[in-house]
């Protein structure tokens, strides 16, 4: 008997972006799921096409860029194709996002009670009593003070830190069944930070919501994550359980990765650092698009490497996978 089926689904997503010089692959066959209650890590350095991903899952990706191929499911039902009256049902209160910059959530010329108690309204008929109190417990949450008066406030009056996390609560405060984090706390200082990824935690174990977080930093993901997707010009070229990637990275870019952080180091010794630049996702090169940075590359990485599962849990898209430490 099977179980049941993940939160979300994704199956050989492609989005691309047509400009007047040429077709940005900026996602290319991407495909991870999401099981209820669970924390993903969608990891890797800028233009890798991770917050790409997540736009696309919820539909919030503009002309000239949209999904060529792939489907979405969400609780079993394909998103791609949905018409943007179906999405607002959706948005704020089944699937949430937490965008890097707060402004992109908030609305500066409304109060912040306006814009929150808006967020539940438009998905419950509640009155405006529950809805402020919801507001309220929501901010206490994240971390705010005084939110009887921080409700009253306008976004202005907020710094950029404590408006990112009024951005949060108004994500957690429908308790949605998913919700796309992309580095959210990059602006916070590490003890906001650290209370803003316990609640995530929390809300995860207590309410089944299920978590993309997306992120550069390793050192997030390690202590938050069930699961990581390491991302690379466009594809996932890893997956696994947090630990066994973090411990034994198969691939090699994610070896590179793991290497560069100064705290997964050995005292006195130098970083490790990965040569040359990522490549353009417009004319990508034939083949494993890490190749030119890659010291075990060989002849067979002018072509494209299936997804194989070397090792149980993992999978990943490379030749030649540093096995010797599985």
């Amino acid at each position: 008997m099977n179980g049941p089926a993940p939160t979300l689904q994704v199956e050989g997503l492609r989005t691309h972006f047509f400009t007047k010089v040429g077709v940005v692959k900026a996602v290319d066959d991407v495909s991870f799921s999401v099981d209820r209650g669970e924390v993903l890590g969608l990891v890797g350095e800028s233009g890798s096409g991770k917050s790409v991903t997540g736009f696309s899952i919820l539909g919030l990706v503009d002309p000239p860029g949209r999904i060529t191929d792939g489907r979405i499911l969400f609780k079993g039902e394909d998103l791609v194709g949905r018409s943007e009256s179906q999405w607002r049902t959706l948005r704020g209160a089944r699937i949430a996002m937490i965008f890097q910059d707060p402004m992109m959530t908030l609305n500066p010329v409304l109060r912040i009670d306006t814009q929150m108690i808006e967020a539940i309204r438009a998905h419950e008929k509640v009155s405006d009593a529950t809805a402020r109190q919801r507001a309220r417990d929501a901010l206490g949450q994240v971390g705010i003070p005084s939110p009887d008066e921080r409700l009253k406030a306008y976004p202005h009056q907020f710094s950029g830190g404590m408006r990112q996390r009024v951005a949060i609560a108004i994500a957690l405060i429908n308790k949605p069944d998913l919700i796309i984090a992309d580095e959210p706390t990059t602006a916070l200082d590490v003890t906001i930070q650290a209370q803003i990824l316990f609640e995530a935690q929390k809300l995860c174990r207590e309410t089944g919501t299920a978590l993309i977080w997306i992120t550069h930093d390793l050192t997030v993901v390690a202590g938050l994550a069930d699961r990581i997707c390491v991302m690379y010009a466009g594809k996932i070229v890893e997956q696994g359980r947090i630990d066994d990637v973090l411990d034994r990275p198969l691939h090699p870019y994610t070896h590179g990765l793991i290497g560069s952080v100064p705290s997964r180091n050995k005292r006195g010794q130098p970083l490790e650092q990965i040569p040359g630049m990522t490549p353009s996702l417009m004319n990508p090169p034939p083949g494993c698009g890490f190749r030119a940075r890659c010291a075990r590359a060989a002849a067979e990485c002018v072509r494209d490497p299936d997804i194989t599962s070397p090792v149980d849990g993992r999978q990943i898209r490379c030749f030649h996978p540093h096995l010797e430490d599985a």
